[in-house]
């Protein structure tokens, strides 16, 4: 990191200067497994009418602020009531920071530990207290801990990711709901992985206005246009569209997922042969003696090695042409984990051949 002048280096706060920035490695000329992206493109004619409608964009234009017929695609899309408000982001990412932003200063921020680090991270960077609770051995919530958590804490903002990331791991539905009664402060149930979960949460929202459901479509095959949205109680979202940039929703963005929604069933098609993939994926890597493999409710796996390094594993995946993801030191997390994204049969074939050549057997 370069050395900062003093004056300016007073200037900012002290919790971002102790953070680290959020590092994604460089992929170029690499089988790329470590993001959780859908590894299949457009088919061609999908392609070339999406190309057709752009070229009628205006980028000399600022974006609709509202997004109108954006909205409106994605209400009938993913079946969201009418009764609710919707509030989109720039990625998930810029919901889960609008929604922190929204909060009284010394709000404390509860999640199950370990799950999605941009809880952490943006509660820190905003100066907020973050509390983790930790998961139990077979990853299932705790619930009489956070239950005791939040009567200790009161935290404004709870989140569950449902299926949890790094973990794989679907929550189960009464766990949630207690946390869900038992919350004095708002509930965010991230369902990122919803397309490969099918199940949802969404429903539900009308009968809670703690409420809030997000997604992303990065998951399901629209990584690159940066879109979440987050679905409430409009008492809620009315609140949090003062604090959403205008024209946070490029143009470009706009248009493609408005034609995207009205091609779900391409997406959807390809999020089912992702699964198929990901239970044959399971069962490959479950066969290989030197693994413990975790269940994935998701589009990735995270597995542990019984006696092998991670990072010595990675490295050697990575020199055979395979970048997937070196987890850490995470605290809950096994020692020696790693996290694959499921691919397409032959990226997820190439990988098992060099993992089964890497691993002590």
């Amino acid at each position: 990191m370069s050395k900062i002048n003093k004056k300016i280096e007073s200037l900012i706060r002290r919790e971002i200067q102790e953070m680290a920035a959020y590092h994604v490695p460089e992929a170029t000329g690499l089988v790329k497994l470590d993001a959780m992206e859908n590894p299949f493109a457009w088919p061609e004619e999908m392609k070339v009418e999406w190309l057709q409608m752009l070229s009628k964009a205006e980028p000399n234009r600022y974006p609709d602020p509202s997004a109108k017929e954006l909205v409106l695609g994605l209400r009938d899309c993913f079946d969201v009531p009418s009764e609710l408000g919707v509030v989109l982001g720039n990625g998930s990412d810029e919901l889960i920071q609008l929604i922190l932003m929204a909060m009284n200063d010394g709000a404390a921020v509860m999640a199950p530990t370990p799950s999605f680090v941009m809880y952490r991270h943006i509660a820190n960077s905003l100066g907020l207290s973050f509390v983790g609770v930790p998961l139990n051995k077979d990853f299932s919530l705790n619930v009489p801990a956070m239950i005791s958590t939040i009567k200790q804490n009161d935290p404004a903002v709870i989140f569950l990711a449902y299926p949890n990331n790094p973990t794989a791991n679907l929550f189960d539905d009464d766990d949630l709901l207690a946390i869900l009664e038992a919350a004095n402060g708002l509930v965010v149930i991230d369902e990122a992985y919803q397309p490969f979960a099918q199940k949802t949460f969404l429903n539900r929202a009308p009968d809670f206005e703690k409420l809030l459901v997000m997604r992303t479509v990065s998951k399901l095959g629209l990584a690159g246009l940066r879109l979440g949205f987050v679905v409430g109680h409009k008492s809620l979202t009315d609140q949090l569209e003062k604090i959403r940039l205008p024209y946070n929703i490029n143009v470009f963005t706009q248009l493609t997922a408005t034609f995207a929604f009205k091609q779900i069933d391409v997406l959807n098609a390809q999020a089912a042969v992702i699964c198929e993939q990901r239970e044959l994926l399971l069962e490959k890597l479950s066969s290989l003696l030197g693994v413990e493999v975790f269940p994935s409710e998701a589009n990735f796996i995270l597995f542990s090695l019984v006696s092998d390094s991670a990072e010595s594993v990675f490295e050697a995946l990575k020199q055979a042409g395979v970048l997937i993801k070196k987890m850490g030191d995470v605290p809950g997390l096994p020692s020696e984990c790693l996290r694959v994204t499921v691919g397409t049969s032959s990226e997820n074939d190439l990988f098992i051949e060099k993992l089964s050549s890497i691993v002590k057997q």
